[in-house]
């Protein structure tokens, strides 16, 4: 049969043409597919394709009925995909050939002309940047959620007192509304560093081509505005072959993941019964098969672990990219799926965390109680010596310590010290000490900016809702 014919020859590989005179084997189609992963770029596939084609036309390098049929034909595409009459065919490798065969069948000839000017190299990394922008952007919005819930709990509990903590020894006591104020913070840095890393992705590829740029008289930075990028890359061979876009979105994730862990192996803690701070409903945990009386944070550890798979996502990107050459090599295939099931699972934890924070019922009398032993107010009367005895703070500390050496020998707490004691290690001690040696009185002190006060803490949550909105 004459390759110049409109009918394909059965022997080639209709793929890539006439350079390959039989179709791959079964294990490199196997390996070289990604058909599997890829399809969630299709509609910034589409969007990208429809706005390639206007260009197209505007410039004259294709007719406007072209570039008219090939819109009308990707609409019927994205709506066979909408309603899942769409038939993906492994074979054709990617979403990307799908699109582009199931337009030939819908439009003829037309569909030929949209890959004019593009390659795939730049229609991908097109695309991947479309969809990272786009999760980003739902990623702030599930975040800010999250944020919402624990800062309605830290205005609920102000108030609250409980032990803070160093080495994971009773220090000083804080309110539960600060402590959870604390990952809010967090949180804020987190939607931080998402928007800093949107604002850097926000530069078009398409229309660098395979990597040289096309011959073509094009209008990248028309493309580039259609598709809400702020410009066009400036670089054609960085255009097809960065992928600094996704380690950013996924080195944002795994300190986003880090957090998260964080506030679980928390809640870990909270709900066992050496602390019992808090209590989860059903809704988010589990019973034993053996043991009836257990209810497991199951939703808790598993946020906790699955941030090692942001972690292994991002170590893996890493690895990926680290050794090749510019501009385009296929191991670049590699980089979706890492982002794809980041994407997932930060989505399922936002949304665990999120729930388990409206979820948890906290227990201010066991917290209290907690914030007691360990002499947590030893500061407060070391800052009392200072402030009223005018006695430096290393010579107001070695007294504390004495006074808590006291109160360790008879088996009672600072508080409990009368004063005859206090006045054995210190002469000039008052009985108004006493009146700074209880932990609400220790909380309230903290009205510093960024204080543990429970004014402080009711501030600092109003100001947190306001910049939320």
């Amino acid at each position: 049969m004459s390759l110049t014919t409109d009918q394909p020859d059965p022997g080639i590989n209709q793929q890539w043409g006439g350079r390959f005179s039989a179709g791959p084997s079964e294990i490199m189609q196997r390996i070289n597919t990604s058909l599997g992963f890829d399809r969630r770029l299709v509609r910034q596939d589409l969007a990208a394709s429809k706005v390639h084609a206007a260009m197209l036309a505007t410039c004259g390098i294709v007719t406007d009925d072209e570039a008219a049929q090939i819109r009308a034909g990707l609409d019927q595409i994205l709506e066979e995909i909408e309603t899942g009459r769409f038939v993906f065919k492994a074979e054709l490798e990617d979403i990307h050939m799908n699109v582009e065969a199931r337009l030939a069948e819908l439009i003829g000839a037309a569909a030929g002309r949209l890959h004019t000017a593009r390659s795939r190299n730049d229609q991908v990394a097109t695309d991947f940047r479309l969809w990272v922008r786009d999760a980003l952007d739902r990623l702030d919005g599930e975040i800010a959620t999250l944020q919402a819930g624990l800062v309605a709990q830290a205005e609920r509990h102000a108030g609250t007192v409980m032990p803070g903590f160093t080495h994971m020894q009773p220090a000083q006591p804080v309110t539960f509304g600060h402590h959870l104020l604390a990952y809010v913070e967090m949180l804020r840095r987190d939607r931080s560093r998402m928007r800093d890393a949107r604002a850097r992705l926000n530069e078009c590829p398409l229309g660098a081509a395979a990597l040289a740029g096309t011959g073509f008289p094009i209008d990248r930075e028309a493309t580039a505005r259609a598709l809400g990028f702020d410009r066009a890359m400036a670089n054609s061979l960085d255009a097809v072959s960065d992928r600094d876009f996704a380690l950013e979105y996924l080195a944002a994730a795994a300190i986003l993941a880090v957090h998260l862990s964080r506030l679980a192996e928390e809640f870990v803690l909270w709900c066992s019964p050496a602390y019992g701070f808090v209590r989860f409903s059903d809704a988010y945990t589990t019973g034993s098969s053996i043991m009836p009386q257990k209810r497991n944070p199951d939703a808790a550890e598993l946020v906790r672990a699955k941030a090692g798979r942001v972690f292994g996502a991002l170590q893996g990107l890493l690895t990926v990219v680290k050794a090749l050459p510019l501009t385009y090599a296929k191991d670049l295939q590699e980089d979706k799926e890492p982002v794809f099931e980041t994407d997932d699972t930060l989505g399922l934890c936002l949304a665990a965390m999120t729930g388990m924070v409206h979820d948890l019922t906290a227990d201010p009398q066991a917290m209290r109680a907690a914030a007691i032993p360990g002499h947590p107010t030893a500061t407060d009367l070391a800052d009392w010596l200072v402030r009223v005895l005018g006695l430096p703070f290393r010579q107001a500390h070695h007294v504390t310590g004495r006074l808590v050496r006291l109160a360790d020998e008879r088996g009672v707490g600072l508080a409990d010290l009368d004063l005859e004691s206090l006045r054995s290690v210190e002469s000039r001690i008052t009985e108004d000490v006493h009146a700074v040696l209880t932990v609400e009185a220790s909380v309230a002190s903290r009205n510093s900016l960024g204080g543990t006060a429970p004014d402080r803490v009711r501030a600092a949550a109003r100001t947190m809702q306001e910049q939320m909105r």
